[in-house]
């Protein structure tokens, strides 16, 4: 059960927000355990596509699901391609603008990769933002099956094709789906096997219907167009 703590008193924070099951379930986990006041989302956009960046996600789609998230949208737009200074300097200026409207905290998905939480602290320590992982170190394989059980229906949106056959792009990922990934994959595709998009689930109010449109390869992925339904 939440703290009932009035919003007031509590520390500002956004959440990385993917698009994906992983930062919507670290939404989840957040607003139960009642810490902090979630104040928006933050989530990087390619700008020539419109499209969520590595998860090749419809912003039309994405702005939809936040509205059912109840998370106002902080965009950072980068372009295509994009160096690794654009990024983060993109990323610094959003966290300045957030910073200035009281935010002390950033919500992470991340669930085991040590370098990638590293980067995130260093990044985030002289801005004097903390950064917080509530999925840090859960099994993966049961916190696979706690999201499918507790209804988040998501979508395989992009799959690494090196790692996960490209037919699995746009399959839901459910229990079937989970028995159907090579040996060796995560559960969760934390080593970046595939990304997903939610479109119901007890973090969000209503679901968002959504079909599998056009599969495409490019660049050692395959991506499946989801549109709205």
């Amino acid at each position: 059960m939440a703290k009932a703590f009035p919003k007031k008193h509590l520390p500002k924070a956004l959440v990385a927000w993917s698009s994906g099951k992983d930062s919507a379930w670290a939404l989840h986990v957040a607003r139960q355990g009642g810490d902090y006041d979630i104040v928006g989302a933050l989530t990087t956009v390619t700008e020539p596509f419109s499209r969520v960046s590595i998860h090749g996600v419809r912003e039309e789609l994405l702005m939809a699901q936040l509205k059912a998230a109840r998370l106002p949208p902080t965009v950072v737009r980068i372009p295509y391609p994009c160096s690794n200074e654009i990024y983060e300097r993109e990323m610094a200026a959003a966290m300045r603008t957030a910073m200035a409207d009281g935010v002390t905290h950033v919500i992470f998905g991340d669930l085991f990769l040590q370098d990638i939480r590293d980067y995130r602290e260093a990044r985030l320590k002289p801005l004097g933002v903390t950064p917080v992982f509530p999925l840090w170190h859960l099994p993966t394989d049961v916190l696979a099956r706690q999201m499918i059980s507790d209804c988040v229906e998501a979508y395989l949106a992009t799959v690494d094709v090196k790692k996960v056959p490209a037919a699995l792009a746009g399959r839901r990922f459910d229990r079937a789906l989970l028995r159907d990934l090579p040996e060796g994959v995560d559960p969760c595709g934390e080593n970046g096997e595939f990304h997903t998009f939610v479109a119901a689930g007890p973090m969000m109010k209503g679901r968002i219907k959504i079909a599998v449109g056009e599969r495409v390869e490019r660049d050692g992925y395959a991506y499946a167009d989801l549109v709205a339904a």
